[in-house]
């Protein structure tokens, strides 16, 4: 299993399809999953701190989980299949509970806990950016990450889910 992070939910155009974008910690694939617009809101307010004043159903879920005295330790992408990702909340003891990826991301961040991806995922899902010349050129850690965006958005100009069938 390799560890990704969520870089963020983005909306991608012409479609305005909302996806979050995931990055393997120690490498420079990122997987594109096309999300529903609740999840992506889920998950953008996980990332951004936002606490709703009543509890979302991520939040809801996890109070249940703390208050039953038990813990998730870990999430999991296991597969893809059909542009479909499948993923898999671990707990304390190791139980697993299968969970749409969108959901287990939402829950990953308000935990938090570390995310996994099998390396099968990463093979048929996983897309490298390309570094931008202004890596080498010693631009600000800012830029970098404005540049990976851009060729990003570039990139999914072109591509649809049926690109990851196999």
């Amino acid at each position: 299993m390799l560890e990704v992070e969520v870089v963020g939910v983005r909306i991608e155009l012409p479609s305005n399809q909302p996806l979050v974008l995931l990055k393997e910690k120690a490498g420079e694939r990122h997987i594109p999953i096309w999300i529903g617009a609740p999840e992506a809101s889920a998950i953008a307010f996980a990332q951004q701190g936002i606490k709703p004043p009543r509890p979302m159903t991520h939040d809801l879920l996890c109070s249940v989980v703390t208050e039953l005295g038990r813990t998730i330790t870990e999430v999991r992408l296991v597969t893809v299949q059909d542009t479909v990702f499948y993923a898999e909340l671990v707990f304390d003891g190791g139980t697993t509970v299968s969970s749409r990826a969108s959901d287990a991301l939402a829950v990953a961040l308000r935990v938090p806990c570390p995310i996994y991806c099998a390396e099968e995922v990463m093979e048929e899902a996983g897309v490298q950016i390309a570094e931008a010349a202004d890596d080498e050129e010693g631009a600000a850690p800012e830029e970098n990450a404005e540049n990976q965006m851009r060729e990003f958005r570039e990139f999914l100009a072109d591509v649809e889910p049926e690109d990851f069938e196999k």
